[in-house]
């Protein structure tokens, strides 16, 4: 762990926490409403809302954990060429979580765009690193991950649902750089985290057998754990 790197990753996540912070309140409020008072919200809506009051939001969370995130992965990778997919998928990965926590759901508009810009970051570190047999893998990966995904939520209807599936295939891209192995233990340690949390809610009464638990966030947990616990990729920033 390179502490420079992980103080810089610990900044940078605050910043990006911070400039997320309204995108993330208002995709978790579809309806552009106030859950207390059904008043309509600006398009940009604050931690509070104007007519009644109410936290629409817990002060500074999004932003530590933005933080602790890009901490992990930039100590991890920092200097390498992948570090700024690696750093991307994480900021991404946080608002992606704190949205599906809130409406049980993972929007297009954030899953779709990355994808492009998930490619060509990746596809930057492997020219710049002449390492093109990386990025046909990360390709691979996504497409194993997100299929893998897909046959699954055919096989158990209402268990996965579209915005899983795609964001699996973020996920993949990126553990498919890293290796197969990485996209093995990625995809295994989210079904291992869900069912963990699922008995210990359970355990405390917090759900029910029939209540329905956001998938995302433990599948980019899965995802983290998998990358952080993964080897050496080679070649570093000049």
């Amino acid at each position: 762990m390179n502490l420079t790197w992980a103080l810089g990753g610990a900044v940078v996540g605050l910043v990006a926490g911070a400039a997320l912070r309204g995108l993330v309140l208002r995709l978790s409020l579809p309806d552009g409403a106030c859950p207390g008072c059904d008043a309509r919200l600006g398009r940009w809506p604050g931690r509070r809302c104007p007519h009644c009051g109410r936290a629409l939001s817990r002060p500074a969370v999004l932003e530590l954990v933005t933080a602790a995130v890009l901490a992990l992965l930039f100590g991890r990778f920092g200097g390498q060429l992948v570090t700024l997919a690696l750093g991307f998928l994480g900021v991404l990965g946080v608002a992606l979580a704190a949205i599906d926590i809130r409406i049980q759901r993972l929007p297009d508009r954030l899953t779709l765009p990355a994808y492009p810009v998930l490619i060509v970051l990746l596809a930057v570190a492997a020219l710049a690193g002449h390492d093109l047999s990386a990025l046909g893998r990360a390709l691979l990966g996504g497409l194993a991950m997100a299929a893998g995904y897909l046959l699954l939520g055919l096989v158990r209807p209402g268990q996965l649902g579209g915005g899983d599936i795609k964001l699996a295939g973020l996920a993949g891209l990126v553990l498919g750089w890293l290796g197969w192995r990485a996209v093995l233990y990625g995809a295994a340690l989210g079904f291992v985290l869900a069912g963990v949390a699922s008995l210990v809610l359970l355990a405390t009464r917090r759900v029910t057998m029939r209540s329905t638990v956001s998938f995302g966030p433990y599948l980019l947990g899965g995802a983290l754990l998998a990358i952080l616990a993964s080897g050496p990729v080679g070649h570093h920033i000049p």
